[in-house]
């Protein structure tokens, strides 16, 4: 069983900072790929960042040059840096990773419960 536990949502005003973090636990072998996505009310979940296992990075087009995504692999744990937030970014953000437990040989998707960001003044 895994578990992905994100903190550090909240209130922010616009053109303020926020970091997020995801940390992973569990009976985990390795991980490949850890991201981040977004849903707002009334709106499909889309994705924000991923990174994979060598660092290689994926934004989408609307937080490119504002939000950086990173990881430790010793702690097994993504982080979202966003700066410069705007009204729009106000969603619930989920942490996603694809997992291969001890005993297995296939990958999983495992989310987090989400954590909320609002952008407002």
């Amino acid at each position: 069983q895994v578990q992905l536990v994100e903190s550090g949502g909240g209130l922010v005003q616009p053109g303020g900072s926020l970091r997020l973090s995801c940390a992973a636990s569990g009976s985990i072998f390795s991980i490949n790929a850890m991201g981040w996505y977004r849903q707002a009310p009334g709106k499909q979940r889309e994705l924000v960042a991923a990174i994979t296992s060598g660092g290689s990075t994926n934004y989408a087009d609307s937080v490119k040059g504002r939000f950086t995504i990173s990881r430790d692999n010793a702690k097994n744990t993504v982080y979202l840096q966003m700066n410069s937030l705007k009204p729009e970014d106000t969603a619930v953000y989920y942490c996603n990773a694809d997992v291969s437990e001890y005993g297995s040989s296939w990958f999983n998707d495992y989310w987090g419960q989400g954590t909320q960001v609002t952008v407002s003044s």
